[in-house]
């Protein structure tokens, strides 16, 4: 008799749990204090909730809450949260390299598989996936952020600078539609590209990349990460 998802996926916090350790752990990752307005932003449900939340998350051992530290992820917390995002980038790669979902897809799609895998068969994904250590988007596995380390974002590049697109930030990932313009305009994880253009005052900076014009605004170009050509 065949176990049921549930069976297989024993032990771990819930589905929304689950969304919640993960952006946690980028917010910790890259710094960012962790506040529950910009929590409900990103999960797009009321502060309230979000609050209600945090209160059983530490309840269950998954944060803990301290005057200096202020919220942040525990050891259990920190695992559950590393698997999860593991479990989503590894879907990811599963999408655009079997069943050839577009690169501007293949976040959203994962979004709906990533809590229903198994231990077992995120390994064998990790083993026949030649175990990625990046996202298709240039992000870091859980591990592996210090391939990242140097990449700078687009705000730091100033006109005449050549790079290589290297990252798009996990929150720019839930913009379907910002994955779609930069797929269109070949601005993925290993496209060549060079600034003309920096405009203070209407905010926007353009780029070169291939043979196209592509000019973006200054709110997006801090989530694009380059690697600077010497």
């Amino acid at each position: 008799m065949s176990q049921s998802p549930k069976k297989l996926t024993a032990g771990r916090p819930t589905p929304t749990i689950e969304d919640y350790l993960a952006i946690l752990y980028i917010m910790e990752r890259d710094g960012e204090e962790v506040v529950a307005a910009r929590l409900a932003e990103s999960l797009e449900v009321a502060p309230p909730t979000v609050t209600m939340t945090l209160r059983r998350m530490e309840r269950d051992g998954w944060i803990a809450v301290d005057p200096k530290r202020g919220i942040h992820l525990t050891k259990a917390g920190c695992d559950a949260a590393s698997s999860v995002i593991r479990r989503h980038m590894l879907t990811e790669w599963m999408l655009a390299r079997m069943l050839k979902v577009p690169w501007s897809s293949v976040h959203a799609e994962a979004d709906q598989i990533e809590h229903s895998i198994s231990d077992e068969i995120e390994a064998s994904m990790r083993t026949n996936l030649d175990d990625p250590q990046l996202c298709p988007h240039g992000n870091p596995l859980p591990g592996y952020e210090y391939i990242a380390a140097n990449w700078i974002p687009l705000t730091e590049v100033a006109p005449g600078d050549q790079m290589i697109i290297r990252r798009i930030h996990e929150t720019a990932e839930d913009d379907h539609e910002l994955l779609q313009f930069l797929e269109a305009n070949g601005m993925v994880p290993g496209a060549q590209a060079e600034v003309t253009d920096v405009l203070p005052f209407n905010r926007t900076m353009s780029l070169k990349v291939g043979k196209k014009k592509v000019t973006l605004g200054f709110p997006t170009t801090k989530y694009i990460f380059v690697e600077k050509k010497t």
